[in-house]
C-alpha cells in the first residue's frame, strides 16, 4: 500500500508563490520526487529531502516528513542541478 501524500500550509502555498515568479510546480512532479527521488539526504529535525531532476538546469527539492500511514510534505523548491548535483 503507497503512503498517501498530505501537504502542509506552507506547501500548499508554495504553489502559487512559485507560479507568481514564473516557475510552476504540480503535485504530480512533487508526488514523483517522493515515489522516485533520485537522492535522498537527511534533513533538519529528522526530516528527508527527496530530489529529482525537472529539466535541464533545474531539480525539484521535497522536504517532507514520513510517518506510518503518510508522508507530509512541509515544502519544496526548485534548485540549480549545477548546486545540487555533483559532476560525474
Amino acid at each position: 500500500m503507497a503512503k498517501k501524500i498530505v501537504y502542509g500550509s506552507h506547501a500548499e502555498e508554495k504553489f502559487e508563490i512559485l507560479r507568481r515568479h514564473g516557475f510552476v510546480v504540480s503535485k504530480r512532479q512533487v508526488g514523483e520526487t517522493l515515489r522516485r527521488p533520485e537522492k535522498v539526504e537527511p534533513g533538519f529535525r529528522g526530516r528527508k529531502i527527496a530530489q529529482r531532476r525537472i529539466s535541464e538546469e533545474h531539480v525539484l527539492r521535497v522536504v517532507y516528513e514520513e510517518g506510518r500511514r503518510e508522508i507530509r510534505v512541509v515544502t519544496f523548491y526548485p534548485g540549480r542541478r549545477s548546486r545540487y548535483e555533483s559532476p560525474v
